[in-house]
């Protein structure tokens, strides 16, 4: 299940049997200055990971904002997500938007430079 609101995603999964896994994780994201990057996203990833509590902020500058996804794997996977987790086509509608979301809330527009730094 997903539900989307600018500047908040949720999505939730219950474990199906004993081998499969659950989670209920929100991410909020809202435009940040930061002193060295300059504009950005700031994403709180929160919520629970097979009942283990979590609550992580990560910052991604305006040319990699649109890499959330990825940052937020990583720290569910801290708390017990399989790697082999997918998310399955119903949250992709709601991914959608919030792609959308941040590029209007960061004025991106095709063609914007990135910095060659952050491509390593």
């Amino acid at each position: 299940m997903a539900t989307f609101e600018p500047g908040h995603l949720h999505i939730e999964r219950h474990a199906l049997n004993a081998a499969d896994f659950s989670y209920d994780l929100w991410i909020d994201y809202e435009v940040s200055q930061d002193p060295t990057e300059g504009r950005g996203m700031l994403f709180t990833l929160h919520g629970s990971v097979q009942g283990k509590v979590l609550k992580e902020a990560f910052f991604l500058p305006k040319d990699q904002a649109f890499d959330f996804a990825r940052y937020a794997m990583a720290i569910a996977q801290k708390y017990g997500m399989p790697k082999t987790a997918v998310l399955d086509a119903s949250v992709h509608k709601h991914y959608d938007e919030m792609f959308e979301d941040v590029r209007h809330q960061l004025n991106v527009k095709p063609g914007d430079p990135v910095k060659p730094e952050h491509l390593q």
